[in-house]
């Protein structure tokens, strides 16, 4: 089913044009108001708000349903972002190809969530044959877990330089976290994220749209919209 934009006075491309630049970009709400003023369209910052809260699920939902099959290599650690002050925590994934596999934000970093992130990466790609890890305590127990309860045979790596793929991955969207502003609630702050790491895999190319002919980035994540 296509994403409905009703209830709004403004078109789907007006939506689509107001959110893709805050996802991609180190923005406020204010900034894209500015811009979106220099095309001729006004656009409170508040709606440009409750378009990314409103939309940014379900362009996810439409992105998943299309995004390609990751590698059985995968390279998982813990960043962190401040929510309403204190620190929470992004465990992120990428194959050896760099191509993201998943993102999940959580309060604390323990053997249980590194455990609960691993069946939220496999649920939505597949099962890894290696997990690659910075000698995380946390993360190799949730593994280990994981193979126990599930039959599985992940092996564990931790060789310290393979790390820097997933550190040097990490570093954009820490930055626009960094700059766009500090969140109050967890949950906004997984929707943003969402947004901001689709977007990243959009421009790693994560992403099949069969015969809809886009040309770029933003042809891409407008067709989202279309996509059944």
């Amino acid at each position: 089913m296509r994403i409905k934009f009703n209830q709004t006075k403004y078109s789907i491309e007006v939506i689509m044009t107001a959110i893709r630049p805050y996802l991609s970009y180190s923005t406020f709400y204010r900034d894209v108001e500015e811009i979106l003023k220099e095309q001729g369209l006004i656009v409170d910052h508040t709606t440009i708000y409750r378009w990314v809260i409103k939309y940014v699920p379900k362009l996810l939902y439409k992105f998943r349903k299309y995004k390609l099959k990751v590698g059985e290599r995968w390279y998982l650690n813990e960043t962190y972002i401040k929510v309403g002050g204190v620190d929470h925590y992004i465990y992120r994934a990428v194959d050896s190809n760099g191509q993201t596999i998943d993102f999940k934000p959580y309060k604390k970093r323990n053997k249980s969530v590194a455990k609960r992130y691993l069946n939220h990466a496999i649920k939505n790609n597949r099962t890894p044959g290696k997990v690659n890890i910075d000698g995380g305590l946390a993360i190799e127990a949730g593994i280990k877990k994981y193979n126990f309860q599930n039959n599985s045979d992940i092996k564990i790596t931790k060789i310290k330089y393979l790390n820097n793929i997933i550190e040097q991955d990490h570093r954009s969207i820490k930055r626009k976290f960094k700059s766009i502003q500090i969140f109050k609630k967890l949950s906004t702050a997984q929707i943003i994220l969402a947004g901001m790491e689709m977007v990243k895999m959009l421009k790693k190319g994560q992403v099949f749209i069969g015969d809809l002919f886009v040309e770029g980035l933003i042809d891409e994540f407008h067709e989202l919209t279309y996509l059944k």
